[in-house]
């Protein structure tokens, strides 16, 4: 069976984190909280810790930073023993994201970003300049929110400017507990989707608290799924979670609808994209209708000036002669980045008329669309990546042969 307990870095690779022997006993608690917990973290990747409520993740969490010292057991990072270092030395160099956000409300969105720095000795330039890095890096305009306050943002603008927040002095390691937790579920998959592709550049160390298994499958390279006492059942790649659990307990939690679950470990530019017929915004008639025709679709995609979809038209939408073309037909919607997993890009598909989800590149321009056929053809193909590794790992388990065990 695969060691549950911890990771195997990459190369020999010496982990980012490592917990060795961890435990945190509680005064007039008769169990641990914690108890004797292993596991190396890599470097780059976002580890979520998921499990029943009073598992024990987010006290896990807080030992790693020390907002909550251990009863014993080391904490390592990169390298060095930090369990008894200066702790707030050592939080200086992690960065901390809670679902409440906790800016402080009577700061600026500036000085709440510029705390860290502040407490580092940075220059006043140098620190206006990292405030409107990171704010534009997490999509609010420098100029228009750098002097707010934090009661003037929204839930998500104030999320993102605790990410800034995080950020700010450039840490190796990011904690996150909840980040998204206290918010509607619509700004909730545009943040976890905008955080997903910040990562691919900022490509933090991240250790992510929640209790939601389908917000681990989406958002983590591996996860450790706990059982009380932050014991392990199983820490592994979503994928392998999906498709091999390691006993009832981790089944249970994964729970019903796999296949569904496992279109999060897929993302939109790891699929071919469909293309529809298109035509420019200042087509004729003619020109669209020709583009139909020559086509086995139901409608055209109407593009404007700089390539990003417009509306979509069809051939009865044509006929109509009253209208400009500009206002005929519906607008595009169902718009999807190529970062985003193929269940985001279902969810918008339902909401289609045309039953695909158009994509787009980060400037807006048309690249394509995903259509039910595309997901289906990958919900049959992660079933067989599934079949096939489950009987590679019976395999394994009885090289005498699957029929004599």
């Amino acid at each position: 069976m695969p060691d549950m307990t911890t990771t195997h870095v990459a190369n020999g690779a010496e982990p980012m984190i490592r917990l060795q022997g961890l435990t945190k006993v509680f005064p007039g608690q008769a169990r641990p909280a914690v108890d004797s917990l292993d596991m190396d973290i890599a470097a780059g990747e976002i580890v979520i810790l998921v499990g029943p409520s009073g598992c024990g993740k987010t006290t896990t969490m807080r030992l790693i930073n020390r907002l909550i010292e251990p009863t014993s057991g080391r904490i390592i990072l990169e390298g060095e023993d930090v369990t008894s270092v200066n702790p707030d030395k050592l939080r200086r160099r992690i960065g901390y994201v809670i679902q409440q956000v906790g800016l402080f409300p009577h700061q600026t969105i500036s000085d709440n970003i510029a705390t860290v720095p502040k407490m580092l000795g940075w220059d006043r330039k140098r620190i206006r300049s990292r405030v409107d890095e990171l704010l534009a890096m997490v999509g609010l305009d420098p100029s228009t929110y750098r002097d707010r306050y934090p009661k003037h943002l929204s839930g998500g603008q104030r999320q993102r400017a605790g990410v800034a927040r995080a950020l700010s002095a450039d840490p190796p390691v990011m904690l996150m507990d909840e980040p998204f937790g206290a918010i509607d579920p619509i700004t909730r998959d545009r943040l976890q989707n905008e955080f997903l592709r910040l990562q691919e550049t900022i490509r933090k160390t991240i250790v992510f608290v929640t209790h939601d298994i389908d917000e681990a499958i989406k958002m983590g390279d591996r996860i450790a799924i706990l059982r009380e006492g932050s014991q392990i059942a199983q820490y592994d790649t979503p994928a392998h979670i999906l498709s091999a659990p390691a006993d009832d307990f981790v089944a249970d939690f994964v729970g019903s609808g796999a296949s569904l679950k496992r279109l999060n470990l897929s993302r939109v530019r790891d699929v071919e994209l469909v293309q529809w017929p298109t035509a420019g915004v200042s087509s004729s008639r003619s020109e669209v209708m020709a583009a139909l025709r020559a086509s086995d679709k139901g409608a055209v995609l109407v593009l404007d000036e700089a390539r990003r979809p417009a509306r979509w038209l069809a051939g009865q939408d044509l006929a109509r002669e009253d209208l400009p073309l500009g206002e005929l037909g519906h607008p595009a919607e169902a718009i999807v980045q190529p970062h985003v997993s193929l269940g985001d890009a279902l969810n918008e598909m339902l909401k289609s008329r045309v039953g695909c989800a158009i994509v787009v590149d980060e400037s807006g321009a048309y690249l394509g669309t995903v259509d039910f056929a595309t997901v289906s053809g990958e919900i049959q193909a992660l079933r067989r990546d599934a079949r096939e590794r489950s009987r590679a790992q019976l395999e394994v388990m009885h090289p005498a042969g699957i029929g004599d065990a």
